[in-house]
């Protein structure tokens, strides 16, 4: 039995099957696990099952519990336009807000940070705050990437992380913006900004539309 009910004709059981035909259906591709000594978790559109073309819309990375080698490190992405030796220094604009709030209830804010912005920059993108590497302590989030095989548009993602950060507190990023650039994104990759990826994964999906 599959727990939805039929297609609505009127009635009111608060329980409605979606249209036949309707999108929004997630497809996992793949799954990047460290073991424990990854430099980096890359997704190459082509290499080792990855889908990151024009089958999807949209593509959808979750982060779970990425743990890192140095306390401190703050994870980054960036991306490539690459083909085969791939290089990863696309051109990107972003904006970053974060909010935080120390275990032992000293501080806490909401605030935009300059210092973890773009601005038609190359380098990576941070995307968490500096991160504890206490045995308990990882990185949970997601990223959207939408529309990376299309050569009309530029490219736009969405993340939102959170980190247990080193203080202790729990730290809470957005972050919004595109790569500047209408050439296809074929390799999304994820880094520290020292050291290693001691543990966690990272699992890709693809996304339908109506």
């Amino acid at each position: 039995m599959s727990g939805i009910v039929s297609q609505n004709v009127a009635r009111t059981s608060g329980l409605i099957k979606a249209v036949e035909g309707g999108g929004g259906t997630w497809t996992a591709i793949k799954t990047l696990t460290s073991d424990g000594s990854d430099s980096d978790l890359t997704f190459v559109n082509g290499a080792s099952d990855v889908v990151l073309d024009s089958t999807y819309p949209i593509y959808c990375f979750q982060l779970i519990n990425i743990h890192p080698e140095t306390n401190d490190a703050v994870l980054g992405m960036n991306g490539s336009d690459d083909t085969s030796s791939h290089s990863y220094d696309i051109t990107k604009t972003a904006s970053y807000f974060r909010a935080y709030h120390l275990e032992d209830d000293s501080g806490q804010a909401v605030a935009y940070d300059a210092d973890r912005d773009s601005a038609q920059a190359s380098g990576v993108q941070q995307i968490s705050m500096p991160a504890s590497n206490d045995a308990d302590a990882n990185i949970n989030g997601h990223m959207y990437l939408f529309s990376p095989s299309s050569t009309t548009f530029i490219k736009h993602f969405l993340i939102r992380i959170n980190t247990s950060a080193s203080s202790p507190n729990t730290a809470d990023s957005v972050i919004g913006g595109y790569f500047n650039t209408t050439a296809a994104i074929t390799a999304i990759q994820f880094s520290f900004s020292s050291d290693e990826i001691q543990g966690g994964k990272i699992k890709l999906f693809g996304i339908k539309d109506s």
